[in-house]
């Protein structure tokens, strides 16, 4: 009966769910893997480089995309073919295909490939009244069939849609068509009223951005429950070629557009200025372009092409402006929380301290107010997480000053600071040892006014509800990064049913996600289990659950939200495209064996390399991912130029060069690794089998089950390894120690923005280490490749021969064969890294994995496998269904 009642928002899914409510944020529609639009992504497809195309969508992933359109329009390609493969390729990534996609193309047969091939609930882009009404409920149905929600393209049989008129009145007629002949729920349909260029000289074009805006003003008017997008870029096509002024143009079109109701858009995101920092003059200039204001005789038009002749791009000198030092203590305060000054702040705490009655009022007058503006900048976008950290930081050293004034009153006066500040416990389960995410939400939360309980890592689940008991704590959150911490979550949500606790749940972390967290943790707590994607998104959460009004309604959703989760869910179960497994096995990747001849390694036993060069390893940094860890998603070195966070972005890279220097020089880290090689053969199946001085060794191996076109193989890292003559296999562990003596120093005083940021370079640190090692590996320890002459930017491009694939990532998810690499290394011995009982690394700055050396050894996602699979693996293993259950949770397709 629940499917008849009528929901106010859209939702879409891969693998997992994207719910649009009316209050949701403007959706940004991935652009990049659109044969038509990038460059590089067509040249990838056509010379049928499909695994690399999938860089492609997970930098869109990466940059924020919450929804990726896919193009394969193109005259020399067989785009049926061409969808078909690279969407099959697309769903066995899940960092990739965890979000919705929207298939793209003017041809319907290729939309209806598309649609055989997604998984979750996808966006067809788009029909259209063009053919005419037969034709376009034909097509519409078919869309339905397979539960799609689509686009509609404001076009009939006339033409396109040019003016408000035939926007509006195209859109309804779809609509009538939709609703009452398909059957379409509202919510499914999304209108694209057509932006067209402006400012082409041409006066009939004038009022295109303006009968845009006003037309999807209409739209939402007329049949509030749709959706409306567009394409934003063609608006600025006038100007290609002047990035300044189309980003400007952009900006200023869906600043109006947004408010209008536009509520998705294909766009890049990672190229938008932020309205409010646009210049005035330039902003003044498109506006009278866009809202067609003062442009007789294309008065406005000429102005906005004069500007655009003129302007270039220039760096902006940074002035020392002293004069806020001239205001109120109050708004000194807030100046410095803002922008994340320390010099004054102890003299300025004074000061106040000496204004207010107590030193509490401080706390909870001038340094809330600022740490409110705070918290008020970066939930709208207009601050980011390295500027939070450091507001933080200041807050923290105001607090630390004030404190042995609080303590002396508290002894004095034990009733004076009876509070109600709400307290948020926050741990890393049991059995992990990662916390750089789980510091990063501490600190935003902490910056919000709640007090912050962090257990730290390696929780076990009865230290954290006792704590919890005993210091009345409002929220609980946990953090995990690898599998087996999610079933040490569900065990903990278990326990808080058990005692009757009352706090909510919350779930964060790499490993976890809203359908595990529905499906899995959820059920074992009756009084809240959210899943909160990261910390940005963890204010609005708190906030909510912590409002006596709006708690219950948000409990009510997310119980809703989760019911659905779980039915798709069970609904989904076997229902996956994917081969049985002997299927799989007999289309595995084969090679030219008769004509490759195995190199050799150049040392036959285990080397250990201790205290390797630091400032060696540092060569080989891939900062990308440092600022994905700070939520600035974009490549370096191009993120130092970003409109929106680009000036931050390179603050943060000096602030982080400096430290490294200092770190390097003052040898703070200890680096070290160990390395060996053995003789392999596979047994044309899934094992490998090493022969060692104490015997024969076998790694199992697990095999991709996803049907895929045909040609396509299903891969094992077994199928790297010869079975008719003798091969090698290669294992590594390398770990980057004494960052915690650093990470503890810079706690004690209360420098969380250095204290992260030590966590981070560690971690990137250590991957250096690994590509460092790696080289070594192929020039020099095995030699396969001693004429390699490759760049950083193509180190970090994997543009080498060979592999190192981790027991835990995506091609060998497997945490227990990280055990037999351990023994066959003697790693604790050797470098020092232990492994928990859940098998995480400690020190949490550890890399270990396989070395391949097949010219044509590549990486991959292994994706869903089948009981069959499973149990040939248990076997294997000699373990048990439920233990290889346990380890193999996230890959089960049942």
């Amino acid at each position: 009966m629940t499917e008849n009642i009528i929901r106010p928002f859209m939702r879409l899914a891969g693998l997992e769910p994207l719910t649009i409510r009316p209050e949701s944020n403007f959706v940004n529609i991935g652009e990049r893997t659109n044969v038509t639009g990038s460059k590089k992504f067509a040249r990838l497809v056509r010379e049928n480089k499909y695994e690399e195309a999938l860089s492609v969508a997970r930098q869109q992933v990466e940059n924020g995309a919450q929804v990726l359109d896919v193009n394969m329009d193109d005259a020399l390609l067989d785009g049926v073919q061409a969808m078909t493969i690279f969407l099959n390729l697309l769903q066995s990534e899940p960092d990739i295909a965890r979000i919705p996609v929207m298939i793209d193309s003017s041809k319907f047969e290729i939309i209806e490939a598309g649609l055989k091939c997604v998984q979750g609930k996808c966006i067809v882009n788009s029909i259209s009244l063009k053919e005419g009404e037969e034709k376009f409920i034909q097509h519409a149905e078919i869309c339905r069939m397979y539960g799609a929600s689509v686009v509609v393209m404001a076009f009939d049989e006339r033409g396109q849609a040019d003016t408000l008129e035939k926007r509006v009145s195209f859109s309804e007629r779809a609509y009538k068509i939709l609703t009452e002949k398909v059957g379409f729920d509202p919510q499914d349909i999304i209108f694209d009223p057509n932006i067209f260029a402006i400012a082409t000289g041409l006066e009939e074009h004038n009022n295109y951005g303006v009968d845009f805006i006003e037309a999807t003003r209409c739209i939402k008017e007329k049949m509030p429950l749709t959706k409306v997008s567009g394409g934003v870029s063609n608006l600025s096509f006038s100007f290609r070629g002047n990035d300044h002024v189309r980003e400007a143009m952009h900006s200023v079109f869906l600043y109006y557009a947004i408010k209008a109701g536009m509520d998705m858009g294909i766009v890049n995101a990672g190229q938008l200025v932020v309205y409010d920092e646009i210049e005035p003059e330039l902003k003044k200039l498109c506006e009278d372009v866009i809202l067609n204001r003062n442009n007789d005789n294309n008065e406005s038009t000429e102005k906005l092409i004069v500007f655009a002749e003129t302007v270039k791009q220039k760096g902006k000198e940074e002035k020392k402006d002293d004069a806020w030092r001239n205001n109120t203590v109050e708004e000194r305060l807030k100046h410095a929380l803002v922008n994340g000054i320390t010099d004054f702040i102890d003299v300025d705490t004074e000061e106040a301290r000496q204004n207010y009655p107590k030193p509490l009022h401080v706390i909870e007058g001038p340094l809330m107010a600022g740490m409110n503006v705070v918290g008020d900048l970066f939930g709208s976008g207009k601050m980011f997480l390295p500027q939070v950290v450091k507001s933080a930081r200041v807050m923290k050293k105001s607090v630390a000053y004030l404190t042995p004034f609080i303590e002396e009153e508290k002894r004095n006066n034990p009733l004076a600071l009876q509070g109600s500040v709400a307290k948020i416990l926050m741990a890393t389960v049991k059995g992990d040892v990662h916390d750089i995410g789980k510091n990063i939400v501490g600190v935003v939360l902490g910056c919000n006014g709640y007090d912050i309980i962090d257990l730290g890592v390696m929780v076990p689940a009865d230290k954290i509800l006792e704590t919890a008991e005993k210091e009345k704590v409002d929220v609980i959150g946990l953090s995990g990064l690898i599998t087996p911490s999610l079933d040490e979550m569900v065990h903990v949500a278990h326990e808080m049913k058990r005692r009757n606790m009352k706090q909510p749940l919350l779930i964060g972390g790499a490993t976890t996600s809203r359908t595990h967290t529905a499906v899995k943790i959820a059920p074992q707590y009756d009084n809240g289990v959210l899943h909160v994607l990261d910390a940005s998104r963890s204010v609005t959460v708190v906030s909510n659950l912590l409002n006596e009004q709006q708690k219950p309604e948000l409990l009510k959703q997310v119980q809703k939200e989760y019911d659905g989760l779980r039915t798709q869910f069970m609904n989904k179960q076997g229902q996956k495209n994917l081969l049985k497994y002997e299927n799989a096995v007999a289309v595995k990747e084969n090679f030219d064996w008769e004509n490759y001849t195995p190199t050799k390694p150049a040392i036959d036993k285990v080397k250990v390399l201790d205290d390797f060069d630091l400032a060696t390893i540092s060569e080989y940094i891939d900062w990308s991912p440092f600022f994905i860890g700070w939520e600035m998603p974009g490549k370096f070195p191009a993120v130092l130029s970003d409109k929106t966070f680009g000036k931050e972005a390179t603050k943060l890279y000096n602030d982080a060069q400096s430290l490294l220097k200092k770190i390097i020089d003052e040898h703070w880290f200890t680096s070290k690794g160990v390395i060996g090689f053995w003789p392999a053969q596979s047994n044309n199946r899934d094992t490998i089998i090493l022969q060692t001085s104490e015997g024969k060794i076998n790694l199992e191996c697990l095999r991709q089950q996803s049907k895929k076109a045909q040609g396509q193989s299903n891969f094992s890292l077994a199928d790297f390894v010869s079975s008719k003559y003798t091969d090698y296999v290669g294992a590594f562990a390398v770990t980057v120690d004494g960052a915690k003596k650093h990470i503890e120093k810079f706690a004690a005083e209360n420098d969380d923005y250095n204290k992260i940021m030590v966590q981070i370079l560690a971690d990137r640190m250590v991957e250096a280490f690994a590509e460092c090692l790696h080289q070594k590996v192929r020039k020099e320890y095995w030699g396969y490749a001693k004429d390699e002459t490759l760049t950083a930017e193509e180190l970090i491009h994997e543009k080498y021969q060979g592999i190192r694939p981790a027991p835990g990532y995506p091609a060998c998810p497997d945490h227990t064969e990280k055990i037999k690499l351990f023994d066959l290394l003697n790693v604790t011995e050797n470098i020092g890294i232990e492994l928990t009982e859940s098998l995480a690394m400690n020190p949490p700055a550890s890399v270990c994995g396989w070395y391949f050396a097949h010219p044509q050894s590549h990486y991959f996602g292994l994706g869903k496998i089948t009981p069959d699979q499973l149990e040939d693996y248990a076997k294997r293993k000699n373990m048990s269904i439920e233990e290889a259950e346990k380890w193999l949770r996230p890959n089960l397709d049942f």
